[in-house]
């Protein structure tokens, strides 16, 4: 099976006073695993029902290669859907469900039986072909929804949630199972979901969505290290969000990156200046904001958001050695609220000047992973400006 690109141009669609979709475009690679991600509401599931043919656009063209597939039925758009609910016949077995749309097209019954058998072994179901729908877990369930999805040999197959109606450990295996599947048959999957995980995993390209509108088309790398806007920032992931304000914007030469420059920011919530502990003699003469570096120009005076990832800032219960290097933020405070998870603490730390952050502290090695931070500790927090980025569009 080959995948076909899908083009998605211009597409809006309206429920009466209710703008589902506002003006929707970009493309799908073909043999791309491709995730529409956002909340509840956010038009994900109707753009997928679009491309289904399940719905219709006010407006637009939906493109299988080079054809609008817009006048033609789902049934003559080379595509499948499989369903959060299964929608599978109750009454059939395993077996029956999976060659019930080769029935309809009359197939040959040894024809048949051969590739039924092929598409269960495909999924692992060779050991529950004649069972009942009801006899089985909700992800064998899924995976025979799947089966019957892909025996009519779609070049797009399209995912509404499937995965949601299962418990987290099972959820996390089929993914993987789904991930395989998608690696040896190449089609184009397009994946509907609201759990970021989810698409980060798995996903070649991710389209993220809110209130009708895609606010960035780009890998899981670019997705989490570069979002686009505040919204992304906040969505994938866990980070810390200030407004701010570019105090200066000079080229700034850094080993291995080309056109980028040091920004320096004036961030209200931090303080106009950064509290350096005055026990580092280098750091407590210096006069400077924070820091972060950019690969795009800033206006000097422009307003912008500035973020950084809880698991990039390092805590310490001793100062920092920065072995004078002008590049490191470093902030002092006190743990509000530490959180054990196992791999991993989170801590709340409150600034010297009000800030909340968040920190994320890997447990790497048991006997060598420093001294234990706890409630109430006078701690250090610092970061890279190369780890901290702008978000130029502050969304209200």
């Amino acid at each position: 099976m080959k995948g076909s690109q899908v083009t998605i141009q211009h597409v809006s669609k309206s429920f009466g006073d209710f703008h589902a979709l506002d003006d929707i475009n970009f493309t799908i690679q073909p043999g791309e695993f491709f995730s529409l991600l956002g909340p509840s509401g956010c038009g994900k599931t109707t753009l997928l029902r679009i491309i289904a043919g399940f719905e219709s656009p006010d407006e637009g063209a939906v493109l299988f290669d080079d054809t609008n597939v817009i006048p033609f039925p789902p049934d003559k758009r080379h595509s499948n859907t499989v369903f959060q609910t299964y929608a599978l016949f109750p009454h059939l077995s395993v077996y029956d469900n999976v060659a019930f749309p080769l029935r309809l097209k009359k197939m040959d019954k040894q024809a048949i039986d051969e590739k039924v058998r092929s598409y269960l072994h495909l999924v692992q179901l060779d050991d529950h072909i004649f069972k009942k729908p009801n006899q089985l877990s909700g992800g064998q369930k899924q995976r025979v929804a799947i089966a019957r999805a892909l025996i009519n040999e779609p070049k797009v197959l399209l995912l509404d949630e499937p995965l949601s109606a299962l418990d987290a450990k099972l959820r996390a295996n089929l993914l993987i199972d789904l991930d395989n599947l998608h690696d040896k048959i190449g089609i184009t999957f397009i994946y509907v979901t609201h759990d970021q995980s989810e698409a980060l995993s798995v996903s070649d390209h991710i389209a993220v969505m809110n209130k009708g509108h895609v606010l960035q088309v780009g890998t899981p790398f670019e997705i989490y290290e570069s979002p686009a806007t505040q919204f992304v920032a906040q969505f994938i992931g866990e980070t810390n969000l200030f407004e701010a304000q570019v105090v200066d914007c000079i080229p700034h030469a850094v080993p291995g990156a080309s056109d980028d420059y040091m920004v320096t920011l004036n961030v209200p919530y931090l303080g106009k200046q950064a509290p350096l502990p005055t026990d580092t003699p280098e750091m407590a003469s210096s006069d400077k904001y924070m820091m972060v570096t950019d690969y795009e120009p800033t206006e000097k005076g422009q307003k912008v958001a500035f973020t950084i990832r809880p698991e990039k800032i390092r805590i310490t219960t001793e100062t920092p050695d920065v072995h004078g290097r002008t590049d490191i933020n470093v902030f002092k405070g006190v743990v509000e609220e530490p959180v054990y998870s196992g791999f991993q603490s989170k801590f709340y730390v409150r600034l010297e000047n009000g800030a909340l952050i968040t920190v994320f502290k890997q447990h790497m090695n048991y006997l060598d992973d420093g001294p234990e931070i706890a409630w109430k500790d006078s701690v250090y927090v610092s970061w890279s400006s190369n780890d901290g980025y702008i978000v130029e569009d502050i969304e209200k």
